[in-house]
């Protein structure tokens, strides 16, 4: 929901959702302002550098499901389908744009699709058709395969971070009030 409308209209929203919300953020923050994440932009060429962030984004989603079983005890293919099915039965509670996005994904199966850099040369591709003005950003995954090997370094060496920093602060399980001091 943090990608679907910020922090506007969630007063309604049940705690869990908002501690989940306020999760998105704190891993946005972390992973944007991370020196190997700003480091990573320079596989980018020129001409998409200016949209690296998004890549660099969905081609760490790429890495985790590749990398699922060293982060994970849980199978892959179990929380996929708790994931989609706690999406699903969350739908009325999401803005209209997300209700059509979380849609799509549970019904093609994105995580599916993540596994291959084919499969995330295709959502980044989509992602710059639906940039509003015109961009460079389709064939992104041009250079994700040119660097493939470097970004997948960075990811590996990123991702315990995040999950320590994110485990430090415990949002889902941390009372909303206690929540604003925290980020």
């Amino acid at each position: 929901m943090g990608d679907f409308g910020g922090k506007r209209h969630i007063e309604h929203l049940p705690n869990t959702v908002k501690n989940g919300l306020d999760n998105h953020y704190l891993v946005d923050k972390f992973t944007d302002s991370h020196r190997a994440v700003k480091h990573a932009k320079q596989y980018f060429s020129p001409e998409r550098k200016r949209f690296a962030g998004v890549a660099i984004d969905v081609v760490f989603d790429h890495f985790l499901i590749v990398h699922w079983q060293r982060f994970s005890k849980q199978p892959l293919s179990d929380f996929k389908y708790t994931s989609y099915q706690l999406l699903n039965n969350r739908i009325p509670v999401m803005p209209t744009r997300m209700q059509h996005v979380v849609t799509s994904m549970t019904k093609n199966d994105w995580f599916k699709e993540y596994e291959t850099v084919e499969g995330i040369g295709v959502a980044l591709d989509n992602i710059a058709n639906r940039i509003r003005f015109t961009n460079n950003f389709a064939g992104a995954a041009d250079d994700i395969t040119r660097n493939y090997d470097e970004l997948e370094a960075v990811f590996l060496a990123f991702f315990p971070e995040l999950i320590k920093h994110v485990s430090e602060f415990d949002l889902e399980s941390t009372p909303k009030n206690d929540i604003k001091r925290i980020i």
